[in-house]
Order: C-alpha cells, then sequence, then structure tokens
C-alpha cells in the first residue's frame, strides 16, 4: 500500500504522494487511473514529492488528469509548501520544478505565498506557433471573437477578456481553445472580467484537466495580462470559483508573488498495482 495525502488550494484538488523515501514510479495511464473521479482517487492533479537536486528542499512533479505532465501549478506548490514549512518547523521552503526553483513563505492565516518567478511574454517562449502581439490579439472562435493576451507562467495561459465571466461558455470553448493550432503545447484558458483596478474575476479551463476552482499559474497570467492592457494596478485579487488570490506582479524585478490558502482534506493508502492493473 502507497501513503496519499487529499489536498486542495481553493477547490482545486491534488493527490500527493511522497516519493523521497520510497520511489514511486507513476506513468500517464497510472496517473489518469488515480485522478479519475469515479474509479480511482480523484483529482484535478497528482502530484509527486520528490529528493531535491538542485538546491531546493524538495523536487514536486506535476501530472493532470489527463496523465499529461505539467511544467508549473501555483495551487500545489502552495500545498506542498505547507507540508515541507510543517515538516522543518519552518517559515520558507523551496520546491524544485520542471520550471526552476519556487521560493514560498508562510503568510499566516493558513496562507503560503509563493514567488512563481518572472512571466514570459515573448511569442516563441510561451510558446505560440506564429508571432502575434501577446499583448493583446483577437482570437476568433467560429462566432466568437476575443480579445487574448498569451503569457507563460512557466506554463501556456490564453487570457480573454469578456464582459461576463460568469456567463462564459467555458466547458465548449476551453476545450477548443485547448488545442488550438495556435498553442502547439495546448494551453491553459482564463475567462476574466475586470471589476475594479484591484480586483478580477476569473473562471479557468486548465490544460489537461478541463474546469477547475481555481488556479494559481492562471491567475497570474491574468493578472499580468490586466496590467499590460492598462486595465489594473500590479497588485490584484483574483476572484475564482473556489476563493479569491492575491496577485502581486513586484515592480522591483518583475516577480510575481501568488497568496493563497492550502488545504489537507484527508489521507489514506491506495493499492497502486490494483490500479495499474486496471488501467
Amino acid at each position: 500500500m502507497t501513503a496519499f495525502l487529499k489536498m486542495h488550494g481553493l477547490g482545486n484538488d491534488f493527490v500527493v504522494f511522497d516519493a523521497r523515501k520510497t520511489a514511486i514510479m507513476l506513468d500517464p495511464r497510472l496517473a489518469r487511473a488515480v485522478a479519475d473521479r469515479r474509479l480511482g482517487i480523484g483529482c484535478d492533479q497528482v502530484i509527486v514529492i520528490e529528493t531535491a537536486h538542485d538546491g531546493g528542499d524538495a523536487g514536486m512533479r506535476i501530472l493532470n488528469a489527463d496523465g499529461s505532465e505539467a511544467e508549473a501549478c501555483g495551487n500545489a506548490a502552495r500545498c506542498v509548501a505547507r507540508l515541507l514549512m510543517e515538516e522543518k518547523d519552518a517559515v520558507e521552503t523551496r520546491i524544485e520544478t520542471a520550471t526552476g526553483l519556487l521560493h514560498c513563505v508562510d503568510a499566516a492565516q493558513g496562507c503560503v505565498t509563493v514567488d512563481m518567478g518572472v512571466p514570459r511574454l515573448d511569442w516563441k517562449s510561451i510558446p505560440l506557433a506564429r508571432e502575434v502581439d501577446t499583448e493583446g490579439f483577437r482570437l476568433n472562435l467560429g462566432k466568437h471573437n476575443y480579445l487574448a493576451s498569451a503569457v507563460s507562467v512557466g506554463n501556456p495561459h490564453c487570457v480573454l477578456f469578456v464582459n461576463d465571466a460568469e456567463h462564459e461558455p467555458v466547458g465548449e470553448l476551453g476545450a477548443q481553445i485547448e488545442h488550438h493550432a495556435l498553442f502547439p503545447q495546448r494551453t491553459n484558458v482564463e475567462f476574466v472580467t475586470v471589476r475594479s483596478p484591484e480586483r478580477l474575476r476569473m473562471r479557468v479551463w486548465e490544460r489537461g484537466a478541463g474546469i477547475t476552482q481555481a488556479c494559481g499559474t492562471g491567475a497570474c497570467a491574468a493578472a499580468v495580462a490586466a496590467h499590460r492592457r492598462g486595465l489594473t494596478g500590479r497588485n490584484v485579487e483574483v476572484v475564482l470559483d473556489g476563493g479569491v488570490l492575491a496577485i502581486d506582479w513586484r515592480e522591483s524585478d518583475g516577480h510575481l508573488l501568488m497568496t493563497g490558502p492550502s488545504s489537507l482534506s484527508f489521507s489514506g493508502d491506495v493499492d497502486l498495482a490494483a490500479f495499474e492493473r486496471s488501467a
């Protein structure tokens, strides 16, 4: 049997395995089986905590519900940071990810602040299939025509500015845009309404997971896109289906600081061999 934790950040939920002492081999098929909400444990992403190799306190591997590997996940970073800080009775920790080292600090009242690094804004580094002005371009989807921005926060994002995010067809259009030819590595999709210069409303379609309650990197991307277009300041609250994240796009060095809660739902043990046989 293999121990796991079920955690979430604002409803964006994870099955977390600790592979620092005993190796856990998770391939895409097994990750899909674990993430399945009817036949598995159920989650948006499967997270594996690994031994650090490059100056961090631990590494973090992220597999989406469809088995694909993700480069970054802000909500998962807060959850893993909380575990690592509690483990060492510390107020900060560093997590190694595919996109670099994340510095995380205790922000009190159950919250964690994660330095998500500097967003990538060049079309080649997001990446996009062709050159566009990533600050703002038109994305035509049949009868729908959106003002969009493209940002990478370690993973690609397409941010759409809309009149009312509450009533956008996130499921239909999110799936379509995720696989749009403009995004060779697929993309996360954020539907964003500007409520004030300090507040955004966002709903999200996550690459490889579908509609989720929250997306930390997506909130960062929305904040960057909104500020670049002169719609907000550099500090905003992003209201997601699962709650609120605070995003600060720091002027001094261009780093994105994301602050929000992390929660433990329950712990358990699972027979991964049984999942392998049924997957």
